[in-house]
């Protein structure tokens, strides 16, 4: 499916965020809607999994009305995919003057929706907009740490959840070095494990457990490679 996007912007990677938000200002009004076609793709992207994640609040993760959500997720996602994608490959990572305040958000969002061959595409991109102070780390430590879990292997940052379908319930994938989690958090300005899974999943951190899941983790990876 082919979605036309309605921007016709000259701007190059090379160019500061002071000059990008110059030759933006000077396109046609036709040209400046990106922060109205992020606003839409936020509104697609997220309005669904809130529903789903009430319904499944309600009536579990294997009920009917759960999976007829999800299938709006994945026609919804498909479409804002192919949007935010048309921007980065045709704009680089867009400034704040471009894309408006949310619009990290929304665009980090999708290419966690995504599957991990289009985080791998765009990580390099989204380092170099952390460098270029276009992006905050913590959206960068999340496609990190969803990249790793989807490659099957320990996350650093402690960002991913997992449903286990052998004990109906959430938990942490494993994480490496637990002991020192909240070292690497703090050192690229993110709170503490045990605040972020609080706030983020309502879920309690327990160190011991966790340290005790990672080896689990490893042992059967290393009997795998056997």
């Amino acid at each position: 499916m082919k979605h036309i996007l309605l921007f016709s912007l000259t701007l190059t990677l090379s160019c500061s965020n002071k000059n990008n938000s110059k030759e933006f200002s000077k396109l046609p009004e036709n040209d400046k809607n990106m922060i109205a076609v992020l606003d839409t793709i936020w509104q697609t992207e997220q309005e669904p999994i809130r529903s789903r994640d009430s319904l499944i609040s309600i009536y579990g993760v294997d009920h009917d009305l759960v999976k007829e959500q999800n299938l709006i997720i994945d026609k919804n996602h498909a479409i804002n995919e192919e949007k935010v994608r048309g921007i980065l490959d045709k704009y680089g990572w867009p400034s704040k003057e471009m894309m408006g305040e949310q619009g990290n958000w929304t665009i980090c969002n999708v290419i966690q929706h995504s599957d991990n061959e289009i985080r791998i595409k765009y990580l390099p991109m989204m380092r170099q907009a952390v460098k270029d102070n276009k992006l905050e780390p913590r959206f960068l430590v999340r496609a990190e740490d969803r990249i790793a879990t989807e490659r099957g292997d320990l996350q650093i940052y402690g960002g991913q959840m997992k449903y286990y379908p052998e004990t109906k319930s959430f938990n942490l994938w494993p994480v490496y070095d637990p002991e020192n989690i909240d070292k690497r958090r703090t050192e690229i300005g993110l709170d503490s494990i045990r605040i972020f899974l609080k706030n983020r999943f309502n879920f309690e951190w327990n160190l011991e457990e966790q340290i005790k899941r990672t080896a689990e983790f490893e042992m059967e990876k290393a009997e795998n490679k056997k």
